[in-house]
């Protein structure tokens, strides 16, 4: 069997309305990686009838289902998209040249939302205070802390992620930038999701998420904590 080029990681948890669309949207040549998260919903038989490859996460929890996906994943670049049909997963393409241009090492999606209802005020809030939050903690200049991501895997692995929970793409940029990444914002639209959110859906759900993140974001630096990530140096 030919590897695929690219490894779309898709964490899912009842998202069978939004799976046509996401699935329909993934490049050629790439491969879907529908990480079912305890689906009552037939998520993972849509998915397999469009063709994705399902993989099982039965611990409940974002990150959870984004690193069992990245386990799961053999392709040298890695990306993350989420499954509720708000963002295009064919908008990694450049993503992933950057990535294999040398440009950067984590690309990233700022989301601008389309139409009303795309991101709600309260949701926008948690983001503000995390960026805020991050900008801090490590310098950098970033606007989002969205899931429409790239970098290659076998960097990713090395960051040695442990959140698996909201806090999972938070630490993922935290110990990047740790490890002197080249890190890389670019402006996606952001749509309406398909169905109700499981984070930032309500207030709670956001303010828990923040609670995650500010957990991700009080960890001792990787140079303190004698962690083995790699260098930007190193990456490969």
């Amino acid at each position: 069997m030919t590897p695929p080029d690219v490894d779309v990681v898709l964490p899912c948890l009842n998202e069978a309305e939004a799976l046509p669309w996401v699935l329909e949207r993934i490049p050629p040549g790439w491969r879907a990686l529908v990480v079912d998260n305890g689906s009552t919903d037939g998520s993972a038989g849509i998915a397999r009838a469009w063709g994705a490859t399902v993989v099982h996460e039965p611990r409940r929890g974002f990150g959870a289902a984004c690193h069992a996906g990245l386990t799961a994943a053999t392709a040298d670049v890695v990306c993350f998209c989420d499954c509720d049909a708000s963002l295009d997963p064919g908008l990694l393409v450049p993503f992933v040249r950057e990535v294999r241009d040398g440009g950067a090492d984590l690309v990233l999606g700022r989301r601008r939302p389309q139409g009303r209802g795309a991101w709600p005020p309260h949701a926008r809030a948690g983001n503000l205070a995390l960026a805020r939050m991050l900008r801090r903690r490590t310098g950098l200049r970033l606007h989002d802390l969205g899931p429409l991501r790239a970098a290659r895997r076998q960097a990713l692995l090395a960051l040695g992620l442990s959140d698996r929970r909201s806090g999972y793409p938070l630490q993922m940029v935290v110990r990047a930038a740790d490890a002197g990444w080249r890190i890389a914002e670019h402006d996606v639209p952001y749509l309406p999701r398909a169905g109700a959110s499981k984070v930032t859906g309500t207030w709670r759900g956001t303010w828990q998420a923040v609670r995650d993140m500010s957990r991700v974001l009080a960890e001792t630096p990787a140079d303190e904590r004698g962690s083995t990530v790699h260098e930007r140096g190193t990456v490969r």
